[in-house]
């Protein structure tokens, strides 16, 4: 992220704008409309600018001077003079006073974003000044889905804010509250083009804002009796969440819902960064991730974790690598919730075999060479190697081992040991579905040898079969 965005509050503060031109009145019709007191400098002004602002704002007809700052809040320069332009960008950092000069990137400390104003619902879009068209086009795009009442929408919503926290005193039960008056527990691509689905919001779309109003008041009456019935411990709940393999193209729409709920977040080593990042930004994020032979959180602190911000009334997000049910131990975080009598939901995600192997091109089934497909994973309870190397021994069937990589010598000598044939095609994917995602095929005579020399980086996973002769028509190769 570039620039910071930022809602200056401008109702009544000095601005000055530097240009008397159409740049000029396009800038001024901005800041009038946040309520800014404007003060326009310029040897001459457009009659349609002194017409429209005049009496209301000051004119100054004069050559740009340093003294015009004083007091100023923000400046805008839109001259067709770069000399001026510049002073006003050097004299305005002197001051240490926000500058933009309009079409010039480099002198601006703020950048006017394309809007799209539903007040007091505010969209600001911006490029960092690099494609205004684009930012302009994504606005059209908003325009379009954005129902024009929004803006009633959150004025009831405020209405009635002080009202919900006097009733509901904890923050997860009000949020919980607000997210069924704005549809948030059912925000889908197929619910609504903007996820605004709710009753009471449909009322206010449909201009029938004294039953929204009601329906309103109805509902913050039964949260709160709810509230009291149950208590705090009662509104907690854990969310074991697949975040998939890495790429956030991959998540699912559930997925994404509640980690934009989350109170807080417990998320695993293999949880790329992008990823993380689409989390709610005000939660809690802490790293309990565990690589071989090095777990930063033990996995009984990990439960006992989950359970007490549950119990606090949290809504807990557990943020895994790939499908939490393959090989990433959310069966057992399952079962301690379960056991404790706190509330639990598990979300499927795309595991790193089926990510990684379309991405390789290797598809893991295949009528001409396998028919069925077993995850097994390389590395048993501490840390000591899967030897069950007997059921792994069907050439029509394919075999993708999770956490092979540290044990692959000892992995392909036990396997052609038990009557695996070496010329059995096998192919190391690393960092599936990534775009610094790597590919090294060979067979189990060379694998070893090969990846000596080419070391691609865990994480990783080995895909064993005949299917691995197919990445080359059908990979883009590395």
């Amino acid at each position: 992220m570039k620039t910071l965005p930022l809602f200056f509050n401008l109702q009544n503060c000095p601005v000055l704008l530097v240009g008397g031109g159409e740049v000029a009145m396009r800038k001024a019709e901005l800041l009038a409309q946040a309520g800014a007191a404007i003060t326009f400098v310029a040897p001459a002004f457009e009659p349609q600018l002194l017409q429209k602002f005049q009496q209301h704002h000051q004119f100054i007809q004069d050559d740009y001077q340093e003294k015009y700052l004083q007091n100023q809040r923000l400046v805008i320069a839109c001259t067709d003079n770069q000399i001026v332009n510049e002073q006003v960008f050097h004299d305005s950092e002197r001051q240490h006073i926000p500058v933009n000069v309009v079409d010039n990137p480099e002198l601006c400390r703020f950048i006017f974003p394309a809007i799209v104003d539903r007040e007091p619902i505010t969209v600001a879009i911006s490029s960092n000044g690099t494609s205004p068209v684009l930012a302009r086009l994504l606005r059209a795009k908003l325009e379009s889905l954005l129902p024009q009442n929004l803006g009633k929408l959150a004025e009831l919503a405020g209405k009635y804010r002080q009202t919900v926290k006097q009733k509901l005193p904890h923050i997860t039960a009000r949020r919980q509250l607000w997210e069924k008056v704005f549809g948030g527990e059912t925000l889908t691509a197929q619910a609504s083009d903007f996820g605004i689905t709710s009753e009471i919001a449909e009322q206010i779309f449909a201009n029938d804002f004294d039953k929204a109003e009601q329906q309103l008041a109805d509902l913050i009456e039964m949260f709160a009796n709810d509230y009291q019935d149950k208590g705090v411990e009662k509104i907690g709940k854990v969310y074991i969440v697949g975040a998939g393999a890495g790429d956030p193209d991959l998540l699912t729409f559930k997925a994404l819902r509640y980690m934009q709920q989350a109170d807080i977040v417990f998320y695993d080593n293999l949880v790329s960064e992008p990823i993380l990042n689409l989390c709610r930004r005000d939660a809690s994020k802490i790293y309990v991730g565990k690589k071989a032979s090095n777990h930063a959180v033990a996995q009984e602190t990990i439960n006992d974790l989950l359970m007490q911000h549950a119990k606090f009334g949290k809504r807990v997000l557990r943020l895994k690598g790939g499908d939490p049910l393959i090989f990433g131990r959310g069966g057992e975080e399952a079962e301690r919730l379960a056991e404790a009598g706190i509330d639990y939901e598990i979300v499927a995600g795309i595991t790193s075999a089926t990510a990684g192997a379309s991405c390789a091109g290797i598809p893991l089934t295949h009528r001409d060479y396998a028919q069925s497909v077993k995850f097994v994973t390389a590395c048993l309870k501490k840390d000591t190697p899967n030897e069950n190397y007997q059921d792994l021994l069907d050439d029509t069937q394919t075999v993708v081992f999770y956490m092979g990589l540290g044990k692959l010598d000892i992995l392909i000598t036990g396997l052609i040991k038990a009557g695996k044939s070496a010329d059995t095609p096998i192919a190391i994917v690393s960092n599936a579905s990534l775009p610094n995602q790597r590919v090294l095929t060979g067979t189990l005579q060379n694998i070893v040898e090969k990846q000596a020399v080419a070391r691609l980086p865990a994480p990783a996973l080995l895909i064993m079969g005949n299917v691995v002769k197919l990445r080359e028509r059908l990979g883009k190769l590395d």
